[in-house]
């Protein structure tokens, strides 16, 4: 039976980790945390505060991470493994980095005696905060099983897609092909109602009780791009690259790719076009390039 962490580390306090990071810290649970950015102005309350990563390596029992990409990932699975005297024996990787890259970090530390797992989180900075983001584990469940308290502190649900490190990735990243999806169509949508006379609301009231319904006209829609106020929290920049993972890895796998090369020009050009934008001005791109 795999131990329950006594110690949590997390890295990595950004507009994700810095959330779920409190989170864990105002459960009670005794957290050390680390961003090379800037620890100080960055941590949360109650948490402790380390001065390098191979100090959380060397108090943590299990350390989360939260980082932009699998470069970045791949880096530190290097680093943890030449590390001696680090106390971790288990690496939570909640960043969205693809299954490819899950694979080669689990390799670099599965040879190194340490257990990797891919667990990529959904829900936005908004779910961060709130506590209610959902994780996909990919990894032995019985690891999963131990970490229940800690994975209930800043998540609302946690699913188990399987013993191997890059199925929750290959989870992760066909959702948020789905949300680019229902972004990009849901503004073609819109675009062609308001052509014809419609307000955006009636639009948006009707679609909403009927079959066309989706995460973009429940919510970002009426809360994000009627008001003008473009802040769902979640960069454009972000959106393309996991619309572009799912490209190449639905690729590599050799399953359908009619919508997602078509898609993933769509945003690789408004990613081009607004960069640092919230992704729902995907809208904008869509309306000013039509």
């Amino acid at each position: 039976m795999t131990a329950s962490p006594n110690v949590i580390g997390f890295v990595g306090l950004g507009q994700m980790g810095g959330p779920m990071a409190a989170n864990i810290a105002k459960s009670g649970a005794e957290i050390i945390v680390y961003d090379k950015a800037g620890t100080s102005e960055r941590a949360p309350e109650g948490a402790k505060l380390a001065n390098s990563f191979a100090d959380v390596l060397s108090m943590a029992d299990t350390v989360f991470l939260s980082v932009p990409d699998g470069p970045v990932s791949i880096a530190l699975a290097k680093e943890i493994a030449a590390t001696d005297g680090r106390r971790a024996q288990v690496i939570v990787d909640l960043s969205t980095i693809g299954p490819e890259a899950a694979r080669e970090a689990d390799g670099i530390l599965k040879a190194a005696d340490v257990t990797y797992i891919d667990a990529p989180v959904s829900g936005g900075q908004a779910g961060a905060k709130a506590g209610t983001i959902t994780v996909m584990w990919g990894g032995p469940k019985a690891v999963m099983d131990a970490h229940t308290d800690v994975l209930a502190s800043f998540s609302k649900n946690a699913f188990h897609c399987g013993e191997t490190p890059g199925q929750g990735q290959s989870v992760k990243v066909l959702n948020n092909f789905l949300s680019a999806i229902a972004m990009t169509a849901t503004s073609e949508a819109v675009l062609y109602g308001l052509s014809q006379g419609v307000d955006m609301k009636t639009i948006l009231d009707v679609v909403n009780v009927s079959t066309g319904q989706n995460t973009a006209t429940i919510d970002k829609f009426p809360k994000r791009i009627m008001t003008e106020s473009f802040d769902a929290g979640f960069k454009t920049k972000l959106l393309t690259k996991d619309v572009n993972l799912f490209l190449k890895n639905a690729k590599a796998a050799g399953t359908p790719l009619t919508l997602a090369a078509t898609l993933a020009a769509i945003w690789n050009g408004c990613d081009a076009a607004l960069p640092d934008s919230d992704f729902t001005r995907v809208y904008e791109f869509v309306r000013d390039k039509g």
